[in-house]
């Protein structure tokens, strides 16, 4: 089997992207989240699969017309910090609805608060809807949900109520 670095995947394949991130999903809604090292994506990410959403892909994310999926050697793993990579269930592909950008920690407290009432942004390479966040506050996992309910289907959201601006 010939593996493909990620620059290597870009060019023979455009419409597929390699990005170095995590993805979770829930009733079949992708989120990916984003950030440097450090700033706690695999962390994130076991606090949603701990919460109830599907494993997708830890660490590399391919993504392909709006589709992610883990690089066939990572599917199912995921690293937890202090105990290493574990196998773990997993969502083969799901549709991305959610791009989520960690703010990394250290420094200044006040440059890890997102903003209030941000304007809307889009994640570039991902071109979907983005979402910063600190994501080691426990309120991550909650904002993620609500996020996640205001730009997936109907049919995709969880059960807490909540509506888009469009539903209205």
């Amino acid at each position: 089997m010939v593996m493909l670095t990620p620059r290597e995947q870009d060019a023979a394949f455009p419409a597929l992207r390699s990005l170095h991130a995590c993805c979770a999903a829930r009733n079949g809604a992708g989120v990916l989240i984003f950030g440097p090292s450090g700033a706690g994506k695999s962390d994130l990410l076991l606090r949603l699969v701990h919460a109830g959403y599907d494993l997708v892909a830890d660490d590399r994310v391919l993504l392909a017309d709006g589709v992610a999926s883990a690089p066939a050697p990572l599917r199912g793993m995921m690293e937890v910090r202090g105990w290493g990579l574990v196998r773990m269930r997993f969502v083969e592909r799901v549709s991305a609805y959610l791009a989520v950008a960690l703010i990394a920690p250290g420094g200044d407290e006040t440059a890890m608060t997102p903003e209030r009432s941000p304007e809307p942004e889009t994640h570039g390479p991902s071109g979907l809807p983005l979402l910063r966040l600190n994501g080691f506050h426990a309120s991550a996992v909650a904002r993620i949900d609500v996020a996640l309910d205001c730009m997936a289907p109907v049919s995709l959201r969880s059960r807490i109520g909540v509506m888009s601006l469009g539903d209205i």
